[in-house]
């Protein structure tokens, strides 16, 4: 059922076949939205993407947690990550196309 996942190298080309922009033009696009992406979530704790979702800055509780070859107990650290949330067109484009 699932097909094999496309590469950031075979993304580039896609995205530059269909714009016009050469591979490298296409790859820079890509770069610079990445950058984009975590200079306003660091700044702001989000970022839109218009059609796909938002990144956003999320705090994680310090928990305690469990030596998996052990079992023993272990203070795990509170720590800032990034939760992608998937926007509702994306979400209706996906779960209508099965």
């Amino acid at each position: 059922m699932a097909g094999k996942r496309m590469t950031q190298t075979e993304i580039v080309g896609h995205m530059a076949d269909k714009t016009g922009l050469t591979k490298a033009q296409s790859k820079e696009f890509f770069n610079t939205l990445s950058e984009l992406a975590t200079k306003e979530v660091k700044k702001n704790g989000e970022f839109t993407i218009p059609g796909f979702g938002k990144l956003v800055k999320a705090r994680r509780k310090a928990r305690e947690g469990r030596n998996p070859a052990t079992g023993e107990p272990i203070k795990i650290p509170a720590k800032t990550t990034v939760k992608f949330r998937v926007g509702k067109a994306m979400k209706d484009a996906v779960a209508g196309s099965k």
